[in-house]
């Protein structure tokens, strides 16, 4: 009986007491933290000379992260599972002016990888200051088409379990060091983009994950939690796993997802994010703009869910690749009929093919 009474009490004080809070107290905390921003930009972290660990940097953010830290002097440890593709980027790593880089064929979803990581970076260095978790892979399906979600397990492995992985056994050294975690989720955490439904769960159970770190860490180790929108990299180039749990290369597929969204580039994107960590920010959405699609989801969840079944998911069925059937919905046709793709799309996003070393 009480704890109805109690239920009931809070079911009619708690909606009042968030418009307040809206009201009263996220103005003056927002001016707040504009000013904290400006201090951040006067007083940013000189990562030359100290070492940074990246994985998933053979290509697309994680390899233009790389560079950018590069720029910034700093020493390296690229991890990927593509060596010759690694070796190439640290290549360039050391070019553009980081003085000592270690390139490592790693596997994030396997434990004792993760583990064999860390180490060779404190026997190389003797440190860490910053881990950079941007692995990831990416999947597109309709849960009806799926043959065998198991086939599906390497999507989280890689894309949650590896960042726990790599956090758990850097974490006594980033602690030693004051340093931080980079954290790449995505914009996918809160949006219900269709036949992403593994994916974009992989990237919520990260995002929660590091929101939690925060309160168990305090200050020890920053933590900069990334939520990119469509960033241009090899899962904008449409490379994805289909509903057999093959990885193919689908251009086609890729403008059914993406519909009219524009992508951005990923110098962009790698400046933003290391420019967010050197500041010590604890969030950073890339572009700024897709800031607006969380407010969007928490506020009308409904037209989000009907726009995104008109632009992505309704339509005449079509052939995608030999597993799936896709239907071409507004947003595809849209796209075909005006050119939108020349504008809304990177130049350089089908220049090359993804990497498949």
């Amino acid at each position: 009986m009480m704890d109805a009474i109690i239920h009931t009490f809070l079911d009619l004080v708690a909606p009042p007491f968030t418009f307040f809070t809206l009201l009263f107290v996220l103005p003056p905390l927002r001016i707040f933290k504009f000013f904290l921003s400006i201090l951040g930009a006067l007083f940013t972290e000189d990562v030359a000379g100290k070492v940074v660990l990246i994985t998933g940097a053979s290509s697309g953010i994680g390899e233009s992260v790389a560079y950018e830290y590069a720029k910034r002097g700093a020493c390296l440890v690229l991890a990927a599972r593509r060596e010759k593709s690694l070796e190439e980027v640290g290549e360039r790593a050391l070019y553009l002016g980081s003085p000592e880089v270690l390139a490592v064929r790693a596997d994030v979803a396997d434990p004792d990888d993760c583990r064999s990581l860390v180490d060779r970076a404190i026997n190389a260095f003797g440190r860490l200051d910053h881990l950079v978790n941007n692995a990831g892979i990416m999947s597109v399906a309709m849960l009806d088409q799926v043959h065998d979600v198991t086939d599906f397990r390497e999507i989280m492995d890689i894309n949650f379990w590896g960042s726990v992985y790599m956090t758990r056994f850097a974490a006594p050294y980033l602690r030693a060091s004051g340093g931080r975690i980079v954290a790449v989720s995505s914009a996918g955490a809160w949006l219900p983009s269709p036949r992403m439904s593994f994916y974009n769960a992989s990237k919520a159970a990260l995002f929660q994950f590091y929101e939690t770190l925060r309160v168990e860490f305090g200050g020890d180790i920053g933590i900069t939690l990334v939520t990119p929108g469509i960033i241009e990299s090899e899962l904008t180039q449409g490379k994805y796993f289909t509903s057999q749990g093959r990885l193919v290369v689908d251009k086609h597929i890729r403008d059914v997802e993406v519909s009219l969204t524009p992508i951005e580039s990923v110098e962009r994107c790698a400046k933003a994010i290391v420019k967010s960590a050197v500041r010590g920010e604890a969030y950073l959405t890339e572009p700024a703009w897709f800031r607006t699609t969380f407010f969007w989801k928490v506020f009308f969840p409904e037209l989000v869910e009907w726009l995104y079944r008109v632009m992505c998911v309704s339509g005449g069925a079509i052939d995608g690749n030999e597993d799936d059937e896709v239907e071409e919905p507004l947003g595809k046709r849209v796209l075909d009929y005006t050119g939108a793709k020349s504008v809304l799309y990177p130049d350089s996003l089908d220049a090359t093919d993804p990497k498949t070393d």
